[in-house]
Protein backbone atom coordinates (compact mmCIF):
# COMPACT_ATOMS: atom_id res chain seq x y z
CA UNK A 1 0.00 0.00 0.00
CA UNK A 2 1.34 3.82 -0.18
CA UNK A 3 2.32 4.95 2.50
CA UNK A 4 0.01 8.36 1.62
CA UNK A 5 -2.99 6.00 2.50
CA UNK A 6 -2.46 6.44 6.04
CA UNK A 7 -1.86 9.97 6.19
CA UNK A 8 -4.44 12.52 7.71
CA UNK A 9 -4.34 16.00 9.42
CA UNK A 10 -4.24 16.52 12.99
CA UNK A 11 -4.58 20.30 14.53
CA UNK A 12 -1.63 20.51 17.31
CA UNK A 13 -5.02 21.32 19.86
CA UNK A 14 -5.17 17.55 20.03
CA UNK A 15 -1.40 16.45 20.63
CA UNK A 16 -1.06 15.61 24.48
CA UNK A 17 1.87 17.14 25.71
CA UNK A 18 0.87 16.19 29.70
CA UNK A 19 -1.28 12.99 30.79
CA UNK A 20 -4.25 12.69 31.90
CA UNK A 21 -4.74 12.80 36.09
CA UNK A 22 -5.40 10.50 37.30
CA UNK A 23 -4.25 8.25 34.54
CA UNK A 24 -7.44 5.77 33.97
CA UNK A 25 -9.29 9.54 33.78
CA UNK A 26 -8.53 9.41 29.87
CA UNK A 27 -10.92 9.29 27.39
CA UNK A 28 -11.61 5.18 25.84
CA UNK A 29 -12.99 4.83 22.27
CA UNK A 30 -14.34 1.47 21.06
CA UNK A 31 -14.32 0.95 17.79
CA UNK A 32 -15.97 -2.00 16.98
CA UNK A 33 -16.86 -3.22 12.97
CA UNK A 34 -20.82 -2.10 14.19
CA UNK A 35 -19.86 1.50 14.93
CA UNK A 36 -18.14 3.64 18.10
CA UNK A 37 -18.59 4.07 21.72
CA UNK A 38 -17.06 6.98 23.52
CA UNK A 39 -16.21 6.11 27.23
CA UNK A 40 -13.32 6.29 29.96
CA UNK A 41 -10.20 4.13 30.55
CA UNK A 42 -11.83 3.23 34.15
CA UNK A 43 -14.86 1.57 32.34
CA UNK A 44 -12.56 -0.83 30.40
CA UNK A 45 -13.85 -3.96 32.37
CA UNK A 46 -17.02 -2.81 30.83
CA UNK A 47 -16.07 -3.61 27.64
CA UNK A 48 -14.29 -7.13 28.16
CA UNK A 49 -15.90 -10.38 29.28
CA UNK A 50 -14.86 -12.68 32.47
CA UNK A 51 -11.84 -15.09 31.24
CA UNK A 52 -10.62 -12.60 29.05
CA UNK A 53 -6.77 -11.99 29.76
CA UNK A 54 -5.04 -8.40 29.20
CA UNK A 55 -1.26 -8.86 28.17
CA UNK A 56 1.36 -6.08 29.47
CA UNK A 57 4.68 -5.26 28.09
CA UNK A 58 6.72 -4.30 31.52
CA UNK A 59 9.78 -3.15 29.55
CA UNK A 60 11.15 0.09 31.64
CA UNK A 61 11.91 2.81 29.92
CA UNK A 62 15.68 4.27 30.87
CA UNK A 63 17.00 7.52 30.48
CA UNK A 64 18.37 6.59 26.70
CA UNK A 65 19.10 10.31 25.79
CA UNK A 66 22.87 11.24 26.12
CA UNK A 67 24.71 14.25 25.11
CA UNK A 68 28.26 14.85 25.06
CA UNK A 69 31.51 16.42 23.42
CA UNK A 70 32.97 14.54 20.80
CA UNK A 71 36.93 14.41 21.07
CA UNK A 72 39.37 13.60 17.95
CA UNK A 73 43.05 13.53 18.49
CA UNK A 74 42.83 14.23 21.77
CA UNK A 75 41.43 17.43 21.17
CA UNK A 76 37.62 18.50 22.44
CA UNK A 77 34.96 18.93 19.70
CA UNK A 78 31.58 19.73 19.12
CA UNK A 79 28.38 18.80 21.12
CA UNK A 80 26.92 15.71 20.08
CA UNK A 81 23.53 13.85 20.79
CA UNK A 82 22.75 10.16 21.14
CA UNK A 83 19.56 8.29 21.49
CA UNK A 84 20.17 4.37 22.19
CA UNK A 85 17.86 1.81 21.08
CA UNK A 86 19.29 -1.26 20.84
CA UNK A 87 22.35 -2.79 23.65
CA UNK A 88 24.52 -5.04 21.15
CA UNK A 89 26.36 -6.26 23.68
CA UNK A 90 27.57 -5.63 28.11
CA UNK A 91 29.33 -2.50 27.15
CA UNK A 92 27.39 -1.97 23.55
CA UNK A 93 24.72 0.00 22.14
CA UNK A 94 23.13 1.16 18.95
CA UNK A 95 22.48 4.50 19.04
CA UNK A 96 20.77 7.42 16.57
CA UNK A 97 22.71 9.89 16.31
CA UNK A 98 22.26 13.39 16.27
CA UNK A 99 24.40 15.30 13.75
CA UNK A 100 26.14 11.65 12.53
CA UNK A 101 27.88 12.91 9.29
CA UNK A 102 30.65 14.66 11.49
CA UNK A 103 31.27 11.45 13.81
CA UNK A 104 34.00 9.09 12.65
CA UNK A 105 34.94 5.84 13.50
CA UNK A 106 37.59 5.97 16.44
CA UNK A 107 35.81 9.25 18.12
CA UNK A 108 35.56 9.48 21.44
CA UNK A 109 32.63 11.53 23.24
CA UNK A 110 32.71 11.94 26.85
CA UNK A 111 29.26 12.21 28.33
CA UNK A 112 30.66 12.83 32.27
CA UNK A 113 33.46 12.43 34.55
CA UNK A 114 32.48 8.72 34.72
CA UNK A 115 30.84 7.93 31.12
CA UNK A 116 32.95 8.00 27.85
CA UNK A 117 32.23 5.59 24.70
CA UNK A 118 34.45 4.85 21.38
CA UNK A 119 32.36 4.78 17.92
CA UNK A 120 32.97 1.65 17.16
CA UNK A 121 31.08 1.80 13.83
CA UNK A 122 28.67 3.73 11.61
CA UNK A 123 25.61 2.18 10.42
CA UNK A 124 22.78 3.53 7.99
CA UNK A 125 20.13 6.17 8.60
CA UNK A 126 22.59 8.16 11.19
CA UNK A 127 22.91 5.15 13.86
CA UNK A 128 26.04 4.18 15.13
CA UNK A 129 27.71 2.02 17.75
CA UNK A 130 29.18 2.94 20.83
CA UNK A 131 31.52 1.02 23.22
CA UNK A 132 31.65 2.39 26.44
CA UNK A 133 34.31 2.72 29.21
CA UNK A 134 32.03 0.74 31.72
CA UNK A 135 29.82 -2.61 31.36
CA UNK A 136 26.61 -4.50 32.47
CA UNK A 137 25.18 -2.95 35.53
CA UNK A 138 28.00 -0.45 36.10
CA UNK A 139 27.00 0.73 32.77
CA UNK A 140 23.49 1.11 33.47
CA UNK A 141 24.18 3.40 36.80
CA UNK A 142 26.80 5.61 34.67
CA UNK A 143 23.59 6.09 31.91
CA UNK A 144 20.82 6.53 34.81
CA UNK A 145 22.81 9.48 35.98
CA UNK A 146 23.44 11.36 33.35
CA UNK A 147 20.81 10.70 30.86
CA UNK A 148 17.41 12.43 29.94
CA UNK A 149 13.90 10.86 29.33
CA UNK A 150 13.65 10.59 25.44
CA UNK A 151 10.39 12.27 25.34
CA UNK A 152 8.84 11.55 21.90
CA UNK A 153 9.63 14.07 18.85
CA UNK A 154 6.53 16.17 18.94
CA UNK A 155 6.28 16.66 23.30
CA UNK A 156 10.38 17.47 23.26
CA UNK A 157 10.06 19.99 20.12
CA UNK A 158 7.16 21.68 22.42
CA UNK A 159 9.09 21.39 26.42
CA UNK A 160 12.00 19.65 27.76
CA UNK A 161 11.56 16.75 29.95
CA UNK A 162 11.66 17.29 33.58
CA UNK A 163 11.18 15.21 36.82
CA UNK A 164 7.61 14.53 36.48
CA UNK A 165 8.36 12.65 33.17
CA UNK A 166 10.77 10.51 35.11
CA UNK A 167 7.02 9.16 36.57
CA UNK A 168 4.71 10.30 33.77
CA UNK A 169 6.42 8.33 31.51
CA UNK A 170 6.63 4.65 33.05
CA UNK A 171 3.94 2.89 33.73
CA UNK A 172 3.11 1.52 37.23
CA UNK A 173 4.30 -2.24 36.79
CA UNK A 174 7.64 -1.59 34.53
CA UNK A 175 9.88 -3.71 35.82
CA UNK A 176 12.52 -4.50 33.14
CA UNK A 177 14.94 -1.96 32.24
CA UNK A 178 15.80 -1.75 28.56
CA UNK A 179 13.29 0.68 26.88
CA UNK A 180 13.58 4.27 25.27
CA UNK A 181 10.11 4.73 24.62
CA UNK A 182 7.26 4.15 27.41
CA UNK A 183 4.81 1.23 25.59
CA UNK A 184 2.10 4.22 25.95
CA UNK A 185 -0.72 2.29 26.10
CA UNK A 186 -0.02 1.12 29.74
CA UNK A 187 0.44 4.38 31.16
CA UNK A 188 -3.43 4.38 31.66
CA UNK A 189 -3.50 1.79 34.67
CA UNK A 190 -3.64 2.40 38.01
CA UNK A 191 -3.98 0.32 41.11
CA UNK A 192 -7.55 1.39 41.11
CA UNK A 193 -8.43 -0.30 37.57
CA UNK A 194 -6.40 -3.05 38.04
CA UNK A 195 -8.64 -3.73 41.36
CA UNK A 196 -11.73 -3.45 39.12
CA UNK A 197 -10.07 -5.80 36.27
CA UNK A 198 -9.98 -8.22 39.18
CA UNK A 199 -13.58 -7.60 40.48
CA UNK A 200 -14.40 -8.55 36.59
CA UNK A 201 -12.51 -11.95 36.54
CA UNK A 202 -10.52 -10.02 34.12
CA UNK A 203 -6.53 -11.93 33.86
CA UNK A 204 -3.47 -10.36 33.19
CA UNK A 205 -0.21 -11.22 32.19
CA UNK A 206 3.28 -10.06 31.22
CA UNK A 207 5.80 -9.84 28.42
CA UNK A 208 8.62 -7.57 27.66
CA UNK A 209 9.47 -5.94 24.32
CA UNK A 210 12.18 -3.07 24.85
CA UNK A 211 10.57 -0.56 22.65
CA UNK A 212 13.69 1.05 20.36
CA UNK A 213 13.77 4.69 18.98
CA UNK A 214 13.05 3.01 15.48
CA UNK A 215 9.23 3.88 16.95
CA UNK A 216 9.90 7.35 16.48
CA UNK A 217 11.26 7.59 12.99
CA UNK A 218 9.31 8.71 9.57
CA UNK A 219 8.68 6.29 7.08
CA UNK A 220 10.37 7.82 4.26
CA UNK A 221 9.35 5.20 1.52
CA UNK A 222 6.34 5.60 -0.82
CA UNK A 223 5.36 2.13 -0.52
CA UNK A 224 4.99 -0.03 2.92
CA UNK A 225 6.60 -2.75 1.15
CA UNK A 226 9.77 -0.82 0.70
CA UNK A 227 10.02 0.02 4.38
CA UNK A 228 12.76 -2.12 7.13
CA UNK A 229 11.23 -2.06 10.55
CA UNK A 230 14.39 -1.86 13.49
CA UNK A 231 14.78 -5.07 15.79
CA UNK A 232 13.50 -4.77 19.36
CA UNK A 233 14.42 -7.09 21.94
CA UNK A 234 11.80 -9.42 23.12
CA UNK A 235 10.59 -12.11 25.93
CA UNK A 236 7.77 -14.22 26.09
CA UNK A 237 8.64 -17.04 28.94
CA UNK A 238 7.22 -20.64 28.79
CA UNK A 239 5.02 -20.33 32.00
CA UNK A 240 3.44 -17.15 30.24
CA UNK A 241 2.70 -18.69 26.60
CA UNK A 242 0.91 -21.48 28.57
CA UNK A 243 -1.21 -19.95 30.68
CA UNK A 244 -2.53 -17.72 27.59
CA UNK A 245 -2.78 -20.56 25.21
CA UNK A 246 -5.16 -22.06 28.02
CA UNK A 247 -6.62 -18.74 28.66
CA UNK A 248 -7.42 -19.43 24.43
CA UNK A 249 -8.55 -22.37 24.77
CA UNK A 250 -11.29 -21.75 27.98
CA UNK A 251 -12.55 -18.99 25.51
CA UNK A 252 -11.23 -16.25 26.79
CA UNK A 253 -10.11 -13.66 24.61
CA UNK A 254 -6.18 -12.26 24.25
CA UNK A 255 -6.33 -8.48 24.65
CA UNK A 256 -2.86 -6.40 23.72
CA UNK A 257 -2.18 -3.64 26.08
CA UNK A 258 -0.49 -1.87 23.07
CA UNK A 259 0.69 -2.36 19.82
CA UNK A 260 4.63 -3.55 21.45
CA UNK A 261 2.27 -6.28 23.57
CA UNK A 262 0.64 -7.33 19.82
CA UNK A 263 4.18 -7.38 17.95
CA UNK A 264 5.23 -9.82 20.28
CA UNK A 265 2.53 -11.72 20.67
CA UNK A 266 2.09 -12.41 17.00
CA UNK A 267 5.94 -13.32 16.60
CA UNK A 268 5.68 -15.79 18.54
CA UNK A 269 2.47 -17.14 17.11
CA UNK A 270 2.36 -20.13 15.31
CA UNK A 271 0.25 -20.95 12.47
CA UNK A 272 -2.41 -23.28 14.07
CA UNK A 273 -2.87 -20.11 16.17
CA UNK A 274 -0.85 -21.05 19.58
CA UNK A 275 1.81 -19.02 21.29
CA UNK A 276 5.15 -20.44 22.14
CA UNK A 277 8.06 -18.87 24.26
CA UNK A 278 10.34 -15.90 22.84
CA UNK A 279 13.41 -14.60 23.40
CA UNK A 280 15.08 -12.72 20.65
CA UNK A 281 14.67 -9.91 18.07
CA UNK A 282 11.55 -9.58 15.99
CA UNK A 283 11.39 -6.82 13.44
CA UNK A 284 7.70 -7.68 12.57
CA UNK A 285 5.89 -5.17 10.39
CA UNK A 286 2.13 -5.64 10.22
CA UNK A 287 0.14 -3.48 7.30
CA UNK A 288 -3.32 -4.13 5.89
CA UNK A 289 -3.90 -7.62 4.98
CA UNK A 290 -1.79 -9.48 7.67
CA UNK A 291 -3.93 -12.41 9.16
CA UNK A 292 -3.61 -11.94 13.08
CA UNK A 293 -2.83 -15.42 14.83
CA UNK A 294 -3.33 -14.69 18.48
CA UNK A 295 -4.68 -11.53 19.39
CA UNK A 296 -7.86 -10.94 19.73
CA UNK A 297 -8.43 -7.23 21.00
CA UNK A 298 -6.59 -4.30 21.13
CA UNK A 299 -6.08 -1.41 23.32
CA UNK A 300 -3.76 0.99 22.09
CA UNK A 301 -3.72 5.39 21.95
CA UNK A 302 -3.99 7.30 18.97
CA UNK A 303 -1.29 7.27 17.05
CA UNK A 304 0.95 9.65 14.03
CA UNK A 305 -0.20 10.01 10.34
CA UNK A 306 1.74 7.71 7.99
CA UNK A 307 3.40 5.91 10.87
CA UNK A 308 3.74 1.81 11.07
CA UNK A 309 1.53 2.26 14.07
CA UNK A 310 -1.77 3.34 11.79
CA UNK A 311 -0.80 0.44 9.57
CA UNK A 312 -0.84 -2.34 12.44
CA UNK A 313 -3.99 -0.68 13.74
CA UNK A 314 -5.80 -0.06 10.26
CA UNK A 315 -4.78 -3.91 9.62
CA UNK A 316 -5.95 -4.71 13.03
CA UNK A 317 -9.78 -3.13 13.18
CA UNK A 318 -9.96 -2.17 9.56
CA UNK A 319 -8.86 0.42 6.81
CA UNK A 320 -11.91 2.67 6.10
CA UNK A 321 -13.12 1.93 9.88
CA UNK A 322 -10.04 3.31 11.54
CA UNK A 323 -10.16 6.26 8.97
CA UNK A 324 -13.61 7.11 10.69
CA UNK A 325 -12.66 6.34 14.22
CA UNK A 326 -9.92 8.74 14.00
CA UNK A 327 -12.17 11.33 12.23
CA UNK A 328 -14.35 10.70 15.36
CA UNK A 329 -11.53 11.33 17.92
CA UNK A 330 -10.89 14.72 16.29
CA UNK A 331 -14.41 15.51 16.14
CA UNK A 332 -14.73 14.53 20.23
CA UNK A 333 -11.47 16.29 21.00
CA UNK A 334 -9.64 13.35 22.31
CA UNK A 335 -5.75 13.36 23.12
CA UNK A 336 -3.48 12.19 20.95
CA UNK A 337 -0.27 10.52 20.87
CA UNK A 338 1.73 9.09 23.72
CA UNK A 339 0.19 11.34 26.64
CA UNK A 340 -2.95 10.97 25.16
CA UNK A 341 -6.40 9.04 25.22
CA UNK A 342 -6.72 5.22 24.21
CA UNK A 343 -8.74 3.38 22.31
CA UNK A 344 -10.06 -0.16 22.57
CA UNK A 345 -10.29 -1.89 19.17
CA UNK A 346 -12.13 -5.32 17.75
CA UNK A 347 -10.82 -6.69 14.73
CA UNK A 348 -12.74 -6.08 11.57
CA UNK A 349 -14.99 -8.34 10.72
CA UNK A 350 -15.62 -10.09 14.57
CA UNK A 351 -18.81 -11.06 15.80
CA UNK A 352 -18.16 -8.19 18.77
Amino acid sequence: MRVNDFDFELPEKHIALRPAEPRDSAKLLVVKPSGREDSQVSNLAQFLKAGDCLVFNDTKVIPAQLNGIRERDGAPGAEVGFTLHLRGAADSWNAFAKGAKKLRVGDSVTFGADLTARIAEKLDGGEVRLVFNRTGPELDTAIMAVGHVPLPPYIAAKREDDGKDLKDYQTIYAREDGAVAAPTAGLHFTDRLFNSLDKAGIKREFVTLHVGAGTFLPVKVDDTKDHKMHSEIGTISDDVAQRLNAVKQAGGRIVAVGTTSLRLLESAANSDGTLSAWRGATDIFITPGYKFKFVDLLMTNFHLPRSTLMMLVSAFAGYENMRKAYEHAKTHDYRFYSYGDSSLLFPEGSEE
